[in-house]
C-alpha cells in the first residue's frame, strides 16, 4: 500500500491545528492565547540554524526528496541519503532550540533585577523548545516513511 506522505503531513498538520484550538477554546484564556504562542525572534533562530546547516552539510536536496518518498521511486542509495538529510535536520532543529534557549536564558538573567519580566521573557525561552517539538512532530514521519520504503525495496532485492 502507497502511502503518500504529503497527506500525512497535511493530516498530522490538521491534528495539531484542532489540538491546539481545543486547548485554546477550553482554557480560559480563550484564543487571545494563541498570539502568546508566537514569537518570531525565536522561530528565525531556529530557521537559521536549520536551513544553512543543511545546505552546508549538502543534505538541502536530500532533504526536499524525503517529501516524495512514496510518490516518486528512489534507489537504496537515494533513500539512505534522504534518511540521513532527515537525521540530520531533527538534531540541527535540537540544536536550534537549545542555541535559541540559551540565548533566551542569558537575556534573562541579564534583566533578573526586573522581577515582572521573568515570567514573560521564561514564556518566550521555552517557545524555542515547543516550536522544536513542533518541527520533530513533522520531521519523524518523514523519517519513518523513508526507512519503511527502503526496507520494502531491501526485500524486494532479495
Amino acid at each position: 500500500m502507497k502511502k503518500n506522505i504529503r497527506m500525512i503531513l497535511l493530516g498530522e498538520l490538521l491534528l495539531f491545528i484542532i489540538l491546539f484550538t481545543v486547548l485554546m477554546v477550553g482554557g480560559s484564556y480563550g484564543m487571545s492565547a494563541v498570539w502568546w504562542f508566537l514569537d518570531f525572534p525565536s522561530l528565525l533562530i531556529i530557521l537559521l540554524v536549520f536551513i544553512p546547516g543543511l545546505m552546508i552539510m549538502g543534505e538541502w536536496k536530500d532533504f526536499l526528496k524525503s517529501f516524495s518518498v512514496g510518490i516518486k521511486e528512489y534507489r537504496l542509495l537515494e533513500l539512505k541519503n534522504i534518511i540521513g538529510a532527515v537525521d540530520a535536520a531533527q538534531k540541527l532543529t535540537v540544536f536550534a532550540a537549545l542555541f535559541a534557549i540559551i540565548i533566551s536564558g542569558v537575556l534573562i538573567l541579564g534583566h533578573i533585577d526586573d522581577l515582572s519580566l521573568i515570567g514573560p521573557n521564561l514564556a518566550v525561552c521555552f517557545l524555542s523548545g515547543l516550536y522544536a517539538v513542533i518541527i520533530e512532530f513533522f520531521l519523524l514521519p518523514l523519517k519513518l516513511n523513508a526507512e519503511r520504503k527502503m526496507n520494502e525495496e531491501m526485500d524486494l532485492g532479495e
